[in-house]
């Protein structure tokens, strides 16, 4: 009976993280939008600029970048694909693997990045502090 009551405590809390999750995403996306981003966008848009901040203008590879955010490749693809087309990064073949493509923030993607980086920070901060 205890073993089930523990395995029952798991599966709710489980359902807690997802719930929890779920509300944030909803909310990142609905706040975002009005920036013409979504959530995903956002979480690419960021550790580009990361890696910017960290060594001071690379580029990733978009295999690196899949690594990162939780998306399938060919959903990635098409969220890059986008963010160039509305000239917030570019793509480029990576120099030392033909194979390869390195994507970079553009100066307008800078631009959007810090203008909303402080927007989607609240709604984590509200969110998750408002979880615990």
């Amino acid at each position: 009976m205890a073993a089930n009551k523990a395995e029952q405590a798991l599966v709710e809390q489980w359902r807690d993280i997802l719930a929890l999750h779920a509300r944030t995403q909803c909310e990142l996306d609905r706040t975002l939008h009005e920036h013409g981003l979504c959530a995903s966008d956002f979480e690419v848009l960021d550790l580009l600029a990361e890696g910017v901040a960290a060594d001071g203008g690379c580029a990733y590879r978009v295999q690196e970048i899949s690594e990162r955010v939780h998306l399938s490749q060919s959903a990635l693809s098409r969220l890059i694909g986008r963010l160039e087309k509305e000239g917030l990064v570019d793509r480029a073949m990576c120099a030392e693997d033909r194979r390869g493509v390195r994507v970079a923030l553009t100066g307008k993607g800078r631009a959007l990045h810090g203008q909303v980086r402080p927007v989607q920070r609240a709604v984590l901060a509200r969110m998750l502090t408002d979880a615990e």
